[in-house]
């Protein structure tokens, strides 16, 4: 599903306008990446939860030259299924 396609269906479920469910879904999105770069979490109860978590440095291999190279830590985006989510996708 693209994002255009998720619009058009979030826009006919909620009654907005593609426009509004646009901005509305922008906002939200925005609103979600700007707590996980603050290094906060979000949670959505039976969705899941999105934090972040702190990625050690650490030595890896070039598998076509066997060259090892240093990967510099990092933070990373972490996503936790929620029970309802995950029961509704398995019992699909």
């Amino acid at each position: 599903m693209t994002k255009a396609e998720f619009i058009m269906q979030v826009a006919s479920k909620s009654g907005l306008s593609q426009k509004d469910t646009n901005e509305v879904i922008k906002a939200a999105l925005d609103t979600i990446s700007q707590v996980l770069q603050d290094k906060d979490s979000i949670s959505f109860v039976g969705f899941g939860s999105f934090s972040t978590v702190q990625r050690a440095s650490r030595v890896s291999k070039i598998p076509s030259t066997g060259e090892s190279i240093q990967v510099p830590a990092k933070t990373a985006v972490k996503f936790k299924v929620g029970k309802e989510l995950k029961e509704s996708v398995a019992n699909r």
